[in-house]
């Protein structure tokens, strides 16, 4: 259901909250969020795009969250690298659903505004805060330091795909 892009930003994201103010370079990044590094790239460059992330070269260079944790939701982080589309027309182009969408079209577009809510709803700041179950997705500090970031997925189970 969300791309492999849309999950990357959002292990970008909760990594660089975790890091608060202190920038981080790509390949510190990329190690810790299994992100890589070429698409990485790609996905910084989305989410500065979108004003989530800010980054600077040079030796002190990197990359930071533009606003506060508690500032940026799910939502921002989706909408910047893969957008959430929801359904405002026929997408079949049937001439008897150009008043309002048929039972079957609408029923998607709920279940999708249900997602957008939820999503509006969620903070990267509570990633890092609720409860940890599963395995770690990303990881902050160096090494031989493993404080897991609450991004995370059931055991055995993997984030669904488009």
């Amino acid at each position: 259901m969300f791309s492999q892009t849309a999950e990357y930003a959002l292990r970008v994201v909760a990594y660089l909250a975790a890091a608060g103010a202190k920038a981080s370079t790509t390949r510190q990044i990329a190690a810790s969020t299994h992100v890589p590094v070429g698409y990485l790239a790609k996905v910084l460059q989305s989410l500065s795009r979108g004003g989530i992330v800010r980054s600077q070269r040079g030796p002190r260079g990197g990359s930071v969250l533009a606003r506060p944790a508690a500032q940026l939701t799910i939502y921002d982080v989706v909408q910047a690298v893969d957008p959430i589309l929801r359904i405002t027309s026929c997408p079949l182009g049937l001439k008897e659903h150009a008043a309002g969408l048929c039972p079957v079209h609408r029923r998607l577009d709920d279940a999708i505004g249900l997602v957008e809510r939820s999503f509006r709803d969620a903070t990267i700041a509570d990633l890092l805060t609720g409860p940890s179950r599963g395995e770690p997705l990303c990881e902050t500090g160096g090494a031989g330091k493993s404080a897991a970031i609450a991004l995370t997925l059931p055991r055995g189970r993997r984030a669904a795909r488009r």
